[in-house]
């Protein structure tokens, strides 16, 4: 998806002050990734992993920070930047594959794989995202620095899914491969179904109101203006007080 979105990236990246919200987004993602990773930590029963895991955790808290800071100064140093366009966040994504993983439920395996792919995917993008940011040196030296973690996330999974599955790895590569495929469809189905629904709500409010707007109007122009006397002997349907 990532590199079908590539001649769009950018444009996605070319505003400077939409360029450190977008970062800003990714300081929150790679937070909650850490938070993950502690968690995973905390439940697993090899201790190599457990090892492993809290690098990784240390390591996504340091992308968040830096994320977060250099948005930051992006943001203060381009107060009047484009910040009033439709969010396009899917087109750059950033870091996305344990905000959909339910880690207190997975084994070792299941989640090094899906990780494996995840931190693969991440790799890509960043890539994609250094070069997108163009002559914008310090951004760049962000993605780079992130790119070189990601590339190390990438390959210890896939070496330590080979030994703590190295029968199943195969099936549980293809298995979360299934399972990242059924994420992106409900993300696709789920951004497809607010653009229906826009469509469709304009639709109505400039095709369908105006008739029943002058409807209205027309039926308004016949009523008389101002309070109408009511006949005394007009028959009263209530018997109450009033």
């Amino acid at each position: 998806m990532g590199m079908l979105l590539k001649p769009l990236q950018k444009w996605v990246w070319r505003d400077p002050a939409r360029r450190g919200l977008r970062l800003l987004n990714f300081a929150e993602v790679e937070a909650d990734s850490g938070r993950h990773m502690v968690r995973a930590a905390e439940l697993t029963g090899d201790p190599r992993l457990r090892q492993l895991y809290l690098r990784h955790a240390s390591d996504e808290g340091r992308h968040a920070q830096m994320f977060r800071q250099r948005g930051i100064e992006l943001v203060h140093a381009h107060p009047r930047g484009d910040l009033g366009i439709p969010d396009s966040n899917w087109l750059a994504p950033g870091e996305r594959g344990l905000d959909e993983l339910d880690v207190a439920g997975s084994r070792d395996g299941p989640l090094l794989a899906f990780l494996h792919l995840s931190e693969r995917d991440a790799a890509r993008d960043f890539a994609i995202y250094r070069e997108a940011v163009g002559r914008d040196r310090r951004t760049r030296a962000v993605f780079e620095r992130v790119l070189r973690d990601e590339e190390h996330h990438m390959n210890y999974t896939r070496e330590e899914l080979a030994r703590v599955s190295p029968e199943a790895q195969g099936r549980l590569l293809w298995a979360a491969r299934l399972n990242r495929v059924w994420k992106a469809y409900l993300r696709f189905a789920v951004a497809f179904a607010g653009l229906i629904g826009s469509v469709v709500f304009t639709f109505q409010y400039f095709i369908l109101l105006p008739p029943f707007a002058w409807i209205c109007r027309r039926a308004a122009s016949r009523e008389p203006e101002g309070w109408m006397l009511l006949a005394e002997d007009r028959p009263r349907e209530l018997g109450g007080q009033y």
